[in-house]
Order: structure tokens, then sequence, then C-alpha cells
């Protein structure tokens, strides 16, 4: 996979327009947004790892594959929560680690509040979920602090990116893949993205 995957795809188009949208209300923002987590999800799973296994169907008995990969959503709180949803509806199975990240409005630096992780994440395939992929920073910090606690395989899924975030991502961790709906113009002076969505954490949870 390359280093930047920008999906295309019909679904993940309107569900993203949807977001955009200043006039989507809440209620409908957290709805759609996990719709697009469903559409994403289905498309990370293509890196996962099978193995063959032998399956009797009515039939007979035949040759299938099963996901071999083990498995640890980590959503960047508290925005990545609304992807979460979509995502546990794929890989009901996975483990589900919490990093909490704050980012300071003057400096746009990313801070760490809290961190739950499973304690074999050495041993699983983490994907790490944060609608919007801005300056980088928040992404940088989440990517480091996985990796200090013994992350090998990870992989970063956004809706969104500015190309200032992607290139401090790929500069801090060219080994990371990352996969987002779409790539847009630039980041506003105040780290927001443009054209972007708005706070995608405001409009899920009504603190706008």
């Amino acid at each position: 996979m390359s280093a930047l995957t920008v999906l295309e795809h019909p679904l993940a188009a309107d569900r993203l327009t949807r977001l955009r949208d200043r006039t989507t209300g809440r209620e409908e923002f957290a709805r759609v947004i996990e719709q697009l987590g469903l559409v994403l999800a289905v498309e990370a799973g293509r890196r996962l790892k099978t193995m063959p296994v032998a399956v009797e169907t009515p039939l007979e008995t035949t040759t299938g594959d099963r996901v071999e990969s083990k498995l640890c959503l980590v959503p960047i709180l508290r925005a990545g929560l609304g992807l979460l949803r979509g995502f546990q509806a794929v890989y009901p199975e996975a483990a589900v680690g919490h990093l909490g990240l704050s980012r300071d409005e003057h400096t746009l630096e990313a801070r760490i509040y809290l961190e739950k992780m499973p304690p074999d994440l050495s041993e699983r395939h983490v994907m790490v979920l944060d609608p919007m992929l801005a300056t980088g920073h928040s992404a940088v910090a989440a990517l480091d602090r996985l990796k200090q606690a013994g992350a090998r395989d990870l992989r970063l899924i956004c809706c969104l990116a500015a190309p200032e975030g992607v290139r401090t991502q790929r500069e801090a961790h060219p080994d990371v893949p990352l996969m987002v709906a779409a790539l847009d113009r630039q980041l506003n002076t105040r780290g927001f993205i443009l054209p972007g969505l708005g706070d995608a954490g405001d409009r899920q949870f009504g603190t706008v």
C-alpha cells in the first residue's frame, strides 16, 4: 500500500458532502460520520492478513479465508468516537484503546490527557481513527505514544486531511500508512482545514 491513500468511493463522497454542509444538524452529523466510518473500515480491511480454513457448507467441504490479524481500534478522543461506531460494526472482535488529546489553541500543539490500551498492543494491527488531519500535531503525538506502548503495525485513518498535516505526519512517521476520504486545500490561520467541515467533535456532540 502507498503511504497515502485517498479513498475514491461514491458512498464516501456522498457522506462527506453531507458532513461538510453547515445545515447538517448534530444527530444527522453523528449518523453520517458513522456511515462514513463503515466505508472507511471496509476499505481499511484490504491490508489485513488472512489464513485459509476448511469450512462445511450445507452441500460439501470447501476452503475459505479468515482474517488472521488481531485488531485494535484507537479513536482519538473525542472526535474519533464517531468513526469508532462504524469500525466496530465491521470489526466487532477488535479491542478498543482510547487516547485523549487536547490542542493548545495558541500553539496548536497536542497534549495527551488520557491513555488506555490493551496489554498486547505489539501483537495487533492498530487502526488509529481521527476525523481530521489538520496540522498533524495530534496524529504525530498519538503515533509517538502508540509506538512507545509497543505498537508495530499501525495505520492512520481520517475523513479529511490538509496537505500540511499529511506532510507533518509523513515526516514524523513515514512507516505508517494514511488513508483519507478526501485531501482538502489548506489550513487557515487558526489551523482549521479549508474547505473542511468545521470542528468534527463540536458538531457531533453539540458543543458548537
